[in-house]
């Protein structure tokens, strides 16, 4: 499996798209909580917190390895999971950025210090530190089944996450088509398209 995780902030979550199946891409509402926010790369941590409790995130900050990103099923979007402080001692750590099914607050802190989060959204009330949850385990986020070391890749486009032993592969096939596009001019693709669209509409045509 790749060591550098680096060589895919190279490529928006576009360009894997192609190349993965439908239950990669997380659904929309877990988008970035600020605009102009970095791409985020890193293996996901996962966290499963308990309705409106947030221990297990706050353990995870001391836990999850530098490079990772915390994936967290909040378990609901009434309380907050974190803050400006949690983030900040993220950030410190070496943690790349947070990805949460859930919400959480503080958005100007965590916009000025430039930390990616990504998440429903925002709410003030944090929820309490009363309830174990889990660490490292198979989670739910965003609709989708997400494995502790899978690989996470977000931008302002979605949330994508590739499994650990598919990357090498998936990465591969990433650049050989950025390299054959970068090739091609706009009126090269677009004489391809428009020839394309055509043989498409005939063969419809053709079924109905």
């Amino acid at each position: 499996m790749i060591d550098d995780l680096s060589k895919l902030m190279a490529f928006s979550t576009c360009s894997y798209a192609d190349f993965l199946a439908d239950d990669a891409f997380m659904d929309f509402g877990i988008k970035s909580l600020w605009s102009g926010a970095p791409r985020l790369v890193g293996r996901a941590f996962t966290v499963k917190c308990e309705p409106g409790d947030n221990l297990m995130v706050h353990a995870a900050i001391y836990q999850a390895p530098p490079g990772s990103v915390l994936v967290v099923d909040a378990g609901d979007s009434r309380f907050a999971v974190a803050g400006g402080n949690v983030c900040a001692t993220a950030a410190e750590r070496g943690i790349s950025g947070f990805i949460i099914d859930g919400v959480i607050r503080d958005v100007a802190e965590i916009r000025e210090m430039g930390f990616p989060v990504y998440a429903r959204g925002n709410v003030p009330k944090p929820g309490k530190k009363a309830k174990l949850g889990e660490l490292e385990t198979s989670i739910q986020c965003g609709g989708i089944t997400v494995n502790n070391g899978d690989i996470i890749v977000a931008d302002e486009e979605g949330v994508v996450v590739i499994k650990a032993d598919e990357v090498d592969a998936i990465l591969a096939k990433v650049e050989a088509k950025a390299a054959k596009e970068s090739e091609q001019s706009l009126a090269d693709w677009q004489q391809a398209h428009q020839q394309k669209i055509a043989s498409l509409i005939s063969a419809c045509k053709a079924q109905s």
